[in-house]
């Protein structure tokens, strides 16, 4: 069933003189029942926290359920493009649900602003001029992992991620950065749930560390079985197994991991100390990284809407890609295959109280662009 939602007062333009856009229809299409549902309902409340706001009357969005399936982000879109006549889709989880449905989306003129997913293809060659990430590229945090466990010299990593577009991307993204041996190399099933065979090739394998990617309910029953299989070999992730929403599931099984994040609560500009204060006072819970990434999509989505209409696509596109909004993440630009140009920072998990959280303890990447741009031809 649609939602709709919308805010109550209109955006003042950015710059003197700028055009007030023209009503905008979002289309969010993201995870909000089963495996990851907790990452989708993250990317919607941080979305819709920035809209109200704004207080914004010219923007109404429209949230609909994936369920995590291809098929239904296919015919979501569809009717969103086709019968709702959106403007601009977003709000995708993961990225073979993005590769099913941004290709088709762009070339049908409308805008797509992933919150989330940022798979390698639609970074370089499948890149599109309607297409803008702002999160990340999948390699990204992965890369500053890797570049960590070269820092702390680990020689000899066991590394693993599901077996779908961002699972790739990750172990690539490592690889890349990290540059010694591998104990081992493994892709296991998106949404698997029992480690016992991985655990007992870890074990065997003599590696000096593990590095993993398992996103959701995923990372959190590897971390709950990994700290019950006795091995005793330091850990090394992204954000996404060890990120606010899991790690009160995870408990003391991740206290002191080290993961990469381009956001963490502790990052202290005026933006980002706001939108952790706000959205705690409107949800009752701490900010993840999701949640950030859709407040940050919407408020670069404002951010265009307050300086070009939507329906002048080179206007609103241009609007786009100057990014002139505050981010969480302090510093945000767009490199020119408009993927962020950003710091990824090395965290460790604590605990504040009675909370699980992060914080930073390095700078692991600087001003980082993906490796894909060069073969983008915008």
């Amino acid at each position: 069933m649609l939602k709709r939602l919308a805010a109550t007062a209109s955006v003042l333009a950015m710059l003197s003189g700028a055009a007030v856009a023209e009503p905008v229809k979002v289309g969010m299409i993201t995870t909000l029942s089963g495996g990851g549902a907790g990452l989708g309902i993250d990317v919607r409340d941080g979305f819709l926290l920035a809209v109200k706001q704004a207080g914004n009357s010219d923007l109404e969005v429209i949230v609909e359920d994936d369920q995590r399936k291809p098929d239904v982000a296919v015919k979501l879109a569809d009717k969103l493009v086709q019968s709702e006549n959106v403007d601009v889709l977003t709000g995708i989880i993961w990225s073979n649900l993005a590769m099913a449905v941004v290709p088709s989306v762009t070339a049908q003129g409308k805008f797509y602003l992933s919150p989330n997913a940022g798979p390698s293809a639609l970074a370089g060659k499948g890149c599109h001029p309607n297409y803008f990430n702002v999160a990340w590229q999948n390699d990204n945090l992965h890369e500053a992992a890797g570049a960590y466990a070269k820092d702390q010299g680990y020689k000899n990593s066991f590394i693993l991620a599901p077996n779908y577009p961002a699972g790739k991307d990750a172990l690539t993204g490592y690889k890349r950065f990290y540059g010694g041996e591998l104990a081992g190399e493994l892709y296991t099933k998106l949404g698997q749930t029992d480690y016992a065979a991985e655990l007992a090739q870890i074990r065997a394998s003599g590696a000096d560390s593990v590095f993993f990617f398992l996103p959701g309910g995923m990372g959190i029953s590897f971390l709950k079985q990994y700290a019950d299989s006795g091995i005793d070999l330091p850990v090394v992730g992204p954000a996404f197994s060890f990120d606010q929403g899991i790690l009160q599931a995870v408990g003391d099984a991740a206290m002191g991991v080290k993961n990469t994040s381009q956001w963490s609560k502790d990052i202290d500009n005026p933006a980002n100390n706001a939108f952790v204060e706000s959205f705690q006072a409107e949800y009752g819970r701490l900010p993840s990284l999701y949640a950030s990434q859709g407040f940050d999509t919407a408020n670069l989505l404002l951010s265009a809407m307050a300086k070009a209409d939507v329906k002048d696509a080179d206007a609103f596109r241009a609007a786009l890609k100057e990014a002139d909004f505050a981010s969480t993440r302090g510093d945000f630009k767009f490199g020119d295959n408009h993927h962020p140009i950003q710091d990824i920072y090395v965290r460790e998990v604590i605990k504040e109280g009675d909370v699980y959280t992060n914080k930073i303890i390095a700078t692991g990447l600087s001003d980082h662009a993906d490796a894909y741009a060069g073969e983008c031809s915008m």
